[in-house]
């Protein structure tokens, strides 16, 4: 194993800016409201689990659905724009069953936190770093993580309510970016 500080400063970085936790945060309110709670550390179990599953078998899971790693990307871009459209509109396409257990998956652990961004980017990153690297990177976000969603409660009560809705409203405008811009660039390789 060949760690480098620099490596694992890069791959923890490139994965912060990724997941964007902190930008989540309106969407991550508004779901915690609607489902009456959300279960923080199964949250980030599941997502660190998917996270670290992408990272050793990634592309052969991919590759055994009989899906490519630019199809991942636009079916989850899909998801997240049906988001981005929920925050900006203020329109329920996502039911909630009022349990945060069945919360924690979808649409939580995906595709908010391990979604087609961050596990596309984990693909990609196992072409230049130790996979130790990238694990140790995965960790390091998991706990960050961990801790906005357990701080959730707090950044809603200091915002208020006025101050949730303009953020939501603004996060959700750069979650469409965000979508929009996974779509165009994988779609383009899917057309033949």
């Amino acid at each position: 194993m060949n760690w480098s500080a620099d490596h694992l400063i890069t791959v923890t970085f490139t994965l912060f800016a990724v997941i964007d936790i902190f930008g989540s945060i309106p969407l991550l309110i508004s779901l915690k409201q609607k489902m009456g709670g959300i279960h923080e550390a199964r949250a980030t179990m599941i997502s660190g689990a998917l996270m670290i599953v992408f990272l050793f078998a990634g592309e052969k899971f991919l590759g055994v659905l009989g899906l490519d790693v630019g199809s991942f990307a636009v079916g989850g871009s899909i998801v997240i724009f049906i988001l981005g459209l929920e925050m900006v509109l203020g329109i329920e396409f996502f039911k909630a069953e009022g349990d945060s257990k069945s919360g924690s998956l979808v649409p939580i652990a995906f595709p908010l936190i391990a979604g087609s961004g961050t596990l596309t980017t984990i693909i990609s990153l196992n072409a230049n770093y130790d996979k130790w690297e990238i694990l140790i990177g995965i960790l390091a976000n998991l706990l960050i993580v961990y801790l906005v969603l357990r701080s959730l409660n707090y950044i809603a009560k200091l915002l208020g309510q006025a101050g949730l809705l303009a953020v939501r409203k603004f996060f959700g405008v750069i979650l469409l970016a965000i979508a929009v811009k996974i779509f165009a660039t994988n779609v383009g390789g899917l057309i033949k």
